[in-house]
């Protein structure tokens, strides 16, 4: 067996249990970006306001869709429940890599791994089979306009959201659960983060189970909402190439341009991590790609589609003009 990157004194040994064929871990050490200290109070900073910025913006979108009534429509339906999951999938992960930054030990126990691991699977996978589903609308709505409330009714737009919710913590739930039994011969994560490409680094030995889980899973999550949303586009693309007027193009156009725009750099971060080569000089790499696909994707979304969306503009001015002490004089 391989020796743990740390070196284990008496005192440490009661933090670990070894069982007959491995070393289950009590605590992780994360790396993070220790390796350039004098980066993590920039790093720090950058991450806190990106972080608050995400909470502002998406918890605003939130309200303003469940306030005006004029947004009550599936698309703001499934913007709530977007902005929702990237609240969620912030809060599993940078509160613990701000802590790290100041830290000079910069550790987390197993079960808080397992949490973390497990909310930011879950998120992220509920994510990818949202922004099919948000596809599936923007279809209906140019495709078929005149059919598009009978189609997208209430009950349509409820147990779409709750298969996309049930699918991403369900494979999430699997994925976690075969990592956490894999034997790991180490406890430092090469990572700001318990992401599980990284604990997965640390694994004895080679573990086909895991490998076959992860593969039917990225295949689920990543190729076939993609390919559905490819389609949903050619479509809609068809659609409003036939549209006459130059004005009925560019509304058209408005309406899915936000969503394309946040599918363009969610899948383009996460094809980036999860479909390339891995290498050890990759490592740094992936922290910095990790960092933006966890922070700056999330935060540009309730920006993009409140600039890109005059409802919302629009919505959100009523709201600050009825709750404005002027207004009430």
């Amino acid at each position: 067996m391989k020796c743990s990157p740390l070196s284990i004194s008496t005192d440490e040994i009661g933090k670990m249990i070894k069982g007959e064929n491995h070393t289950t871990w009590t605590y992780f050490v994360l790396e993070g970006f220790s390796k350039y200290p004098k980066l993590e109070m920039v790093l720090f900073a950058f991450s806190l306001v990106m972080y608050l910025i995400t909470l502002l913006g998406n918890s605003t979108l939130i309200v303003i869709s469940v306030l005006d009534f004029h947004l009550h429509t599936p698309m703001y339906f499934f913007l709530g429940n977007l902005s929702f999951m990237d609240i969620c999938y912030t809060s599993s992960s940078i509160p613990t890599l701000l802590v790290n930054l100041l830290a000079t030990e910069k550790t987390i126990i197993f079960s808080g791994c397992v949490v973390q691991m497990y909310l930011s699977l879950a998120m992220g996978s509920t994510e990818c089979v949202f922004l099919a589903v948000m596809a599936y609308d923007r279809y209906v709505a140019i495709c078929n306009p005149l059919r598009y409330s009978i189609v997208m009714n209430q009950r349509v737009c409820v147990q779409m959201a709750a298969g996309s919710w049930i699918t991403g913590c369900l494979t999430a739930l699997l994925e976690t659960s075969s990592a956490v039994w894999v034997p790991l011969c180490g406890n430092v994560i090469d990572h700001f983060t318990c992401e599980i490409l990284a604990m997965l680094k640390l694994a004895c030995s080679s573990s086909l189970l895991i490998d076959m889980v992860m593969l039917a899973v990225s295949v689920l999550l990543l190729p076939i909402p993609m390919l559905l949303i490819c389609i949903s586009y050619f479509f809609i693309l068809s659609t409003i190439w036939r549209i006459n007027s130059a004005e009925g193009r560019n509304k058209a156009f408005s309406t899915c341009g936000a969503h394309l725009t946040v599918v363009i750099l969610y899948y383009g971060a996460a094809l980036s991590m999860y479909l390339k080569p891995s290498s050890a000089s990759s490592q740094e790499t992936d922290k910095v790609i990790s960092l933006l696909y966890g922070v700056l994707t999330p935060m540009l979304n309730p920006i993009i589609y409140s600039l890109r969306n005059k409802e919302v503009k629009e919505a959100a001015k009523k709201l600050l003009r009825r709750n404005s002490p002027l207004s009430k004089k």
